[in-house]
């Protein structure tokens, strides 16, 4: 089938072909009635822009990429989903791009700005500190997302993971938990979400009057529900004890879950447990997840705004911004 072209758009609705370019790229002088007849051609046709045609109109590709270190993690794939779908309300399209959450895949990331195929990128740093990405970036916009420290002059998007984990874990300290243990932290390097969510957890033990205890922090050697089962199964073997256990994301405490399930530990009874980030495996698991589920939609569309704006030409110093956050109380930790 050949591909329909400007010229046809602008013979269906007897209109010049600068009119439907300008209908297109949305021009603010075109009529309304104008704008109705040219997009009823272009929606009879099923027209699409040529991208190239219109980088050359108007100096933009209408991409924008998307980068975070791993896309089979639920959280990226389901942020992935959300961004392209209120990207779209935009006219712009999404370009997803892994960087294996390593300092090289980064810094290209960064650096390289995808060789001029995007207009702006939307980037969660894994490992990059705001140095390394004050120090490597181009002129390509970039918002960054998530927990990394932003360099003063950058836009950042994240939610208030200290305070989250402090909440989460105060949920199960509420339910009459006391030994309160946190599971899914990298075995090496800290990332910065661990580091944030340990603190949380940390200051809601503080204020219950109760001390951390090094030994009730189980790490993974990679983030993954199968990562969980090992470790949690290898603490619980060795002797673990605790009645509630506050998990870095959803993986780790579906993980979890099938580490307690194998040992004959009843979840809530014995061990409450509780995940984050509410991807939608949550809701099925068996026992159902209570969760901390971070705003998708807010962070996405303010994350887009920013960006949208500089690459407007807004050239002030960084906004730096968080959405909001609630506690989703299911079957694994229920309130008392």
């Amino acid at each position: 089938m050949a591909r329909v072209r400007l010229q046809d758009v602008a013979e269906r609705a007897g209109v010049s072909m600068k009119t439907v370019s300008n209908v297109v790229r949305d021009a603010p002088h075109v009529s309304d009635k104008m704008r109705e007849r040219v997009q009823r051609a272009i929606d009879e046709l099923g027209y699409r822009p040529n991208m190239m045609g219109r980088r050359l109109a108007t100096g933009r590709t209408g991409l924008v990429a998307l980068a975070f270190s791993d896309v089979s993690i639920p959280y990226f794939a389901e942020l992935s989903r959300v961004v392209s779908r209120i990207a779209l309300e935009h006219d712009y399209q999404v370009l997803i791009k892994e960087t294996e959450g390593t300092l090289e895949g980064e810094r290209s990331l960064v650096a390289n700005s995808e060789q001029g195929l995007v207009d702006g990128v939307l980037f969660q740093p894994s490992v990059m500190s705001s140095t390394e990405v004050a120090r490597h970036r181009t002129e390509l916009p970039i918002v960054l997302l998530g927990e990394t420290a932003a360099p003063l002059t950058m836009d950042r998007v994240m939610i208030e993971n200290v305070t989250a984990a402090r909440e989460v874990t105060a949920h199960v300290l509420a339910g009459g938990r006391r030994r309160v243990g946190f599971v899914g932290h990298e075995s090496s390097g800290l990332t910065e979400t661990s580091r944030q969510r340990i603190a949380g957890y940390q200051q809601a033990l503080e204020e219950h009057r109760m001390a951390p205890e090094p030994g009730l922090l189980i790490a993974t050697d990679e983030i993954s529900a199968a990562g969980a089962v090992r470790a949690v199964g290898a603490a619980l073997d060795a002797g673990l004890d605790v009645d509630a256990l506050v998990c870095r994301d959803d993986l780790a405490a579906i993980g979890t879950l099938r580490a307690l399930q194998e040992r004959g530990v009843r979840v809530p009874q014995d061990v409450a447990v509780t995940g984050w980030d509410d991807i939608r495996l949550s809701a099925v698991t068996f026992p159902s997840l209570t969760t901390v589920s971070p705003d998708l939609e807010a962070l996405a569309e303010r994350a887009l705004t920013l960006l949208l704006e500089r690459i407007d030409g807004y050239e002030g110093m960084g906004r730096h911004e968080t959405v909001s956050h609630r506690l989703v109380v299911r079957e694994s930790a229920p309130a008392r």
